[in-house]
This record gives structure tokens, sequence and C-alpha cells, in this order.
């Protein structure tokens, strides 16, 4: 078996094709492993780029034993924080979403007593979801399911069916306009950091309960530390991996997958083809358009394209600071007045999220100092509209043909970047005086660095958008077909285009297309979890509440220093 790309896809896909007695080689393009799910170094700092909650970190759910099979945790702290996030107005007000339900319930009633019928509402909610977390299915994908197996999960699904049926019939942003407190009005859409405009309330409920439920915490050593866990697990199993080799096509003969052609012309034969790599990549470029029927032609050339059909990319800004701050919280959406949003290029909404990122992952900057990780999700076009030069290149370098290296962009590029930069550690020095002189690293990227870096299209960082036309298509096609495609032998399809959602739903996807090799393969699927080392451990940190207080008056800030990307 050949796979295509090392993201948690990928490697997922691997580990579990060992598992079940396949000889399988993972090919990346990039350096490492791990796709989005990444980390890099700046001096003394490691600016850690990917995981801010991740599903599934602890026991009690099918997410868990994933990641245990994966040997993705064994051995390490995971990282909890008792408020999954907070929210502050323009006004220095701010929400804070604790994700048990009781402490959360009390806060916002102090917030807000006139909402306290809705308030009561959301938290019962809460309370439910709680309970579903542990007969949620995440070990076996439906369309493998015998209908006694559906009606057994449909069935353990009976008591929470009101709090599903209530919370995915509506979208967040109409639930959160019944609110009568302007605050909450708008806080409620930025619970998940950004606002998620084609989201119901469910995937709010999922997270808090998750969160709530110690399952949504950070793992020691972060989303790189997450995914060189995960090719350690693939290697002990006896997978192979090659970097800085990049796919160019898959071969066809005879409506059968039988290998790929690689860019520097060499061509790898294997029984069977997986591609969990950019989804666009594989369909249009990979296969040349052949094997879609009228569906997925229809999601490959026009759905792709309409708006929100696929989740944004970020613009995001990286600041080592040399000295600890206190009075940072792990994470705060800030909600943005339009002038300050007007200076962020690309932004989809006028708010931005910051983390103080040495709160997750002490052990990824010198002691004493702290990083500052300040996103917003974007759109590419703005950036595409000020760019002059490729993508991507391929250079050699050392006697080795390297594909991510930096490309020359125009001067429009770097103004834009300089300027969203600027006005962000303005942003943040009218909040926490001395930021700008404690600077000592800053590193910024935007979607086009995604697609240098993975090639991913538009430069996201998930996929398909559940709960829209994409998204529905693709599971509907995927229960239907399975993660292959109609009229192609021996192909496959893993990772987040193969499915919709996050890191879960990309190793899900490993575990998943395995089972569906081994049916048509006509062999027993089999999965174990990594003995390796011991369980992980969990460590609760307590954020605290910090008075609100409007934003001092802010001032321009000089900028020198050469953007890098």
């Amino acid at each position: 078996m050949i796979i295509i790309g090392a993201g948690l896809g990928g490697l997922s896909t691997g580990c579990y094709a060992q598992m079940n007695g396949y000889r399988s080689h993972v090919l990346e393009m990039h350096e490492i492993p791990g796709g989005c799910c990444t980390a890099w170094e700046r001096g003394a700092y490691t600016l850690d780029a990917c995981v801010s909650w991740l599903l599934g970190s602890g026991p009690g759910n099918e997410m868990h034993q994933i990641w245990l099979e994966l040997g993705a945790l064994q051995g390490k702290e995971v990282r909890h924080f008792d408020v999954f996030n907070i929210v502050r107005g323009q006004d220095g007000r701010a929400v804070h979403f604790y994700s048990d339900p009781d402490r959360l319930q009390a806060h916002l009633t102090e917030l807000s007593p006139a909402d306290a019928r809705q308030i009561a509402e959301f938290c019962g909610l809460l309370r439910s979801f709680r309970r579903a977390l542990a007969v949620y299915p995440f070990l076996k994908p439906v369309g493998l399911m015998g209908r006694t197996e559906r009606w057994r999960m449909l069935a353990s699904f009976a008591p929470y069916f009101n709090a599903v049926r209530k919370s995915i019939s509506v979208l967040m942003s109409d639930y959160s306009a019944r609110f009568k407190d302007p605050l909450l009005r708008q806080a409620f859409n930025f619970v998940l950091y950004e606002k998620h405009p084609a989201f119901p309330v469910l995937p709010t409920l999922f997270q808090l309960a998750a969160h709530a439920n110690l399952s949504a915490g950070v793992p020691e050593g972060g989303s790189l530390g997450l995914a060189q866990s995960i090719e350690r697990r693939y290697r002990r199993l006896g997978g192979r991996t090659s970097y800085n080799t990049k796919v160019e096509e898959v071969i066809v003969e005879e409506d059968r997958a039988v290998g790929v052609r690689l860019s520097d012309g060499r061509e790898l034969r294997a029984d069977i083809i997986v591609s969990a790599c950019d989804g666009p990549t594989t369909m249009m470029k990979f296969l040349g358009g052949r094997y879609l029927n009228d569906a997925y032609r229809r999601l490959y050339t026009t759905t792709l394209n309409e708006p929100g059909m696929v989740f944004p990319g970020y613009f995001t800004l990286f600041l080592g600071l040399s000295r600890p701050f206190p009075e940072g919280d792990p994470c705060t959406t800030h909600l943005l007045t339009d002038a300050q949003a007007a200076e962020l290029t690309g932004i989809r909404h006028p708010s931005v999220n910051v983390q103080f990122r040495s709160r997750h992952y002490p052990e990824l900057s010198p002691e004493a100092t702290s990083v500052v990780y300040a996103t917003y999700f974007c759109d590419i076009a703005p950036w595409r509209a000020l760019d002059e030069g490729p993508e991507q290149v391929t250079r050699n370098r050392g006697g080795e043909r390297l594909h991510t290296l930096p490309v020359r962009h125009g001067r429009g590029y770097y103004a834009a970047k300089r300027r969203a930069r600027v006005a962000l550690v303005r942003f943040l020095e009218e909040r926490f005086p001395g930021i700008e002189d404690a600077i000592v690293v800053r590193d910024v990227s935007s979607p086009l660095t995604q697609v240098r870096y993975t090639g991913n299209h538009d430069g996201t960082v998930l996929g398909w958008q559940p709960f829209v036309e994409s998204g529905e298509t693709l599971e509907k096609l995927v229960k239907k077909h399975g993660p292959g495609l109609p009229g192609l032998e021996n192909f496959y399809l893993s990772g987040v285009w193969a499915t919709t959602g996050g890191l879960i739903r990309a190793a899900a996807a490993g575990r998943h297309v395995m089972q569906f090799v081994c049916r048509d393969d006509g062999r027993e699927f089999t999965a174990s979890v990594d003995a390796s080392g011991p369980p992980p451990t969990h460590l609760v940190l307590p954020v605290g509440r910090r008075p609100d207080v409007p934003a001092a008056p802010g001032r321009a800030l000089a900028c020198l220093e050469r953007e890098p990307k």
C-alpha cells in the first residue's frame, strides 16, 4: 500500500494498515510529519500552530481509544483549563465560557439575569451532551454497520434525542439572537474561537461537553509532538516513510490504481493507493478529473468554489516574549471594531483570537518567557491579489529536492502582512502594556503560507465544511460508495477531505478506510492499543477572572524587519 501524505490522516491509515498485515509506505512532500498539525522553531521558541483543544484526549468515549491505538498520548500530561474560551467585547466586558454547566450557568446569569431562562436551557442541553459523548460512535463507519448495529446505535442515543434535535435544527446565529444582553448575543457566536455562520448549536455543545469531561485538553509536546508520536507508532509497527517526496500522478491501468509517479519522474508501484492529502489535488491533478460521477464532479468543480463550502485558512501572528505575562489568559476572542478589522487583510469576521500559548505548552519556550498566538479566519483571495509569483516551488538544496521552500511574493503582499502585524501588536500593547518592548521573535503567516507547506486548497486547514451542502454531500457519497471512487479499483481517500471536522476526524478516517480495505479484501479488521507507554495523566488549570477594563487608546508602532513567509 502507498499512502500519499504524512498528516494525521495518512499516518493513521498507515498505523491501521500495519496492524492488519499490509506493507505500507507513506510519501510526504514536506520534511516532517503532521501536515497542518505542526510547529516550527524560531530561535529558542517553538511556535505551535495547531492544537488548541484535542477531542478525545481523555477517557470515556470512543475518540480516546483511537488516540491510544495510534500511540498519540501515551506517557504525556494532558492539560485542561477550566475555561474553554473567553469572549471579550469592544467595551472590555468579558464572557467566560466555562465548560462545567453549573459554573457556566451561574456566570452567565450573573452577567444577564434577564436571560436566565435561555441560559438554563443551554446549560441543560450541555448536561445532556456530557452524557451523550459516551455513546457517540467513532470506531466504525456507519456505512459498514449492519442493520442491528445501526438500531443499537440509534437506541443508545434515545435518551439524548431531544437535546440533539433541538441543537442541530437551529443555527447558533439564530439561537444567540434570542438573548437580551447584547454581549451574549455576540459572544455565543464565538465560543469556538471564530464565528461559524453555518454551524447549528450542536458543535458548540459537543466541544464544551468534551471539555467538561476532560476530553478536549492539550497534550504535552504540542502539535508536532502529537504527529511525531503517531509516526513513531507507525515505525514500530513496521511502516516506511519517505519525506521530500512529491506525488504528481496516480498511475491507473485498466481502471485499477497501481502506483504513483513522483515529481522526479520515478514510478512506485503498489497493490493499493490511498490519498490522504488535499482533496482537489487528488481528484483533479493526480487523477486528472477521471472517475468522478455526477455528484463528485459537482462537488469538486462547482460546490468547492461556492462561498462557505470549505473551511477558510488563517492569518497567524506569533510573538516570542522575553518575560512572562501572567495577566494573559490562555485563550480569548476579542471582538473588533470595523476600523480595527479593516487593517487585517482577508478577515472574515471582526474578531481576533489571542492565546498566551506558553500557558498551553510551557515546555516549548524558555523558562520565564511567553508566546502569543494571534489568529483570525482569513480568505485567501485578497492575498492572491497582492501576489506575483508561484505558490509552490521545487528546488535542489544539498543534493535533495525540496518542495516547501520560501517563495518570492509581491511588495503588496509583504506590506499587507506588515500592516496586519503592526495592527495586532498595537492592539495587544493597548491591553498588555509592555508587550512591544518584550518581543524577541516575530513570525507571520497567511493562507498562502499554508498552501506552500501543505498544498491545501486555498490554504484551508480542515477541508469540507459540515452542516452545509459540501459536507453533507460528501457524507452521503462515503456512505454509498465508501471512501473510494466509483469505477476505480484499489484506490481510497483518507484524512480530512474524506470526512468533515478536525484532527480526531482525520485520525478516525484512517481507521475507517482500513475497515473498508479489509472488507474489500475479505479480511477481518483488527486494532490494538499501543502498549509502549502508560496512559496519559491529566492536569486541570484554573484560568481566573480579570476585571472588565476598557481598552486604552492605542499608538502606532514601527516595523523594520523583513517578513519571512
